[in-house]
Order: C-alpha cells, then structure tokens, then sequence
C-alpha cells in the first residue's frame, strides 16, 4: 500500500482520527456508577472544570440519542448523559428492589451529580428526561445554571390528544387500563414515535429505534407500563415547575419539533408565560428532533449556551 493511500492519509497523525486521546476533553468515556443500589451507565466527555451540562433522554432512547451532540459540546463544557434506570445499560440487579416512578428516577438522578460533583449544571432535557430534570431544579433550582428543553413538556396545554389512554389509566387503574398500554413498547409503536411527523425518514438511523426496542426487550415492559401510569403524577407537579421558572427565571431554550404527536408546540409557547426570557424555537419534525435536525440543534445549544452561562 502506497503512501497516498486515501485509508492512510486519513489516519495520519495529526488528523482527526488519531489526534483524540484517550485523555482528548472531545473523547467520550462510557462509564458506570453505582447509585442507591442501582448501576447507571453514563457517557462523559469534556474537561472537568469547565461548566456542567447534564443530558436527560426520554422514552424510547437512552443516552445514545446525544451521540453526535456530546463531542460538539465537549469542546467547551463538561457534558454528562446517565441513562435512566430501566432504559439503555442502566441495570437494576437482580435483588434490588426499585419502584419504577418518575420520582424515584430523579432521585437516582440527583444522587448520581451529587456522586458526579455536579454542583452547578445546565439541563437539556427530552420527554421523560423533562420530569425528571423539573424535580431536580424544584429541588436545587440554585443548582441549575441554563435549561434547554427539546420536545420535553411542562405545561397541561403542551399535552396532546394522543393522551387519551394514559389518562384513562391514570384516571382508572384498572389491570385492563394498564393492559391496554403494552402497544406503546412495541417496535412498530417506538418506530412511530421516531418517523411521525417527520419530511424524510432516511434522516432517521433505524438502530435508534431497534436499540430502543432491543432496551425494552431486555429489562422488561412492566417497568415501562410502571412510568406510563406514574406519568400523571408529573402534571400533578407542574405549578412547583412554574414557580421555578417565575421566581428564579433561568436562562431557557425551548426547541421543538412542531410535528411532535404528543408535545404539542403550545407546550413549548408556554415557558414564555412564566419565564419571559425563554427563547422558543420550532423545527419542522416530530417527536425526536435531534435525529433530523441534529446538527442545527446543535448550533442553537452552542449558541445559547455560550452567552448563557460561558460568555
């Protein structure tokens, strides 16, 4: 093989390829930590005294889904994505017992930054890593330095008509209520939850749904069915969310895919009636923006970031 070889220039040294260390800020680690008898797994990257940003995934991904996000943002901040217990290589052990509500994960969640020396952090959160997220900054708003929400809802008008079922459950717990949700961890189902709304599916990786499903599959859909029903309890928290907002008026950005069939882009327009400083921002996809609209979302997050909190 020649010199010129095009497979040889592109990992000469100096060239992006072999320039990251395993000690590079841009290198992401893939760790994992106990917390309250529970194994979190948590991708890490960044120098470690530069301002924190914590990443928060929903339902149907894991912290996979900040992928292409982490290194982009490790060139200036110390970027930290745990998966949530019950989805991704989160493992609750075999013995443990854990009661899967959305309170429980933020305590896990909490005690994993006090773990992780997260005295203050900015939050990106999505979906289920929203409720999550709002319970940490209810209780240490003084600890949140920037909030990003994308297509993670606060908000009872932000709540769309696909609904329905959960509230029914919610309203009426019943075994067949709750039996009635199982479709909603299918593969066709998480699927759908990536492609509607969206222009052009081929945008999508089709392993970020598979691993999606592959996740639920291995741990198990009673915990998820768990959640789903919990879910209520999060709406229930919403007025502690507002008076967050209104009393410490953190540095917000909401960045939505206006095609989202379950937040709606009313739920984003609402920040701004508790926190006039939030900015909102509409993509043109659904549900699960930063698989086609990564890079942009990237760009804005950059941007608010730095004259944010990194100016």
């Amino acid at each position: 093989m020649s010199a010129e070889s095009p497979l040889l220039a592109a990992i000469s040294p100096g060239s992006p390829a072999t320039a990251r260390s395993a000690d590079s800020p841009l290198q992401v680690h893939y760790r994992t930590m106990e917390v309250q008898g529970i194994n979190v797994f948590y991708r890490e990257a960044g120098r470690a005294d530069a301002p924190s940003v914590l990443l928060l995934h929903g339902f149907g991904a894991s912290s996979h889904m900040f992928r292409d996000l982490i290194p982009t943002l490790a060139q200036d901040y110390h970027v930290i994505a745990p998966d949530l217990p019950s989805f991704g290589q989160t493992a609750v052990p075999p013995g443990v017992k854990f009661n899967y509500t959305f309170d429980n994960l933020a305590s896990v969640i909490d005690a994993f930054t006090i773990a992780k020396g997260l005295d203050r952090y900015a939050m990106y959160v999505f979906d289920y890593g929203a409720p999550v997220g709002w319970r940490l900054a209810v209780k240490n708003p003084q600890k949140i330095s920037a909030i990003v929400s994308q297509n993670g809802n606060a908000y009872e008008e932000g709540l769309s008509p696909g609904w329905a079922d959960m509230r029914k459950a919610w309203n009426e717990p019943t075994p067949a209520n709750r039996e009635a949700l199982r479709r909603f961890n299918t593969p066709e189902m998480i699927k759908w939850q990536y492609t509607e709304g969206v222009e052009d599916i081929s945008a999508i990786a089709p392993e970020s749904y598979q691993l999606a499903s592959a996740a639920i599959e291995r741990l198990g859909v009673e915990p998820q069915l768990d959640l789903l029903l919990d879910y209520g309890h999060n709406i229930k928290l919403y007025p502690q969310v507002h008076e967050f907002f209104r009393q410490y008026q953190p540095p917000t950005l909401a960045i939505w895919g206006d095609k989202d069939p379950f937040f709606t882009p009313a739920g984003a327009e609402a920040f701004k009636r508790d926190n006039p400083k939030a900015e909102v921002q509409f993509l043109n996809t659904g549900h699960f923006a930063i698989e086609t609209h990564g890079g942009e979302i990237a760009t804005c997050i950059r941007e608010f970031l730095d004259r944010s909190i990194n100016p």
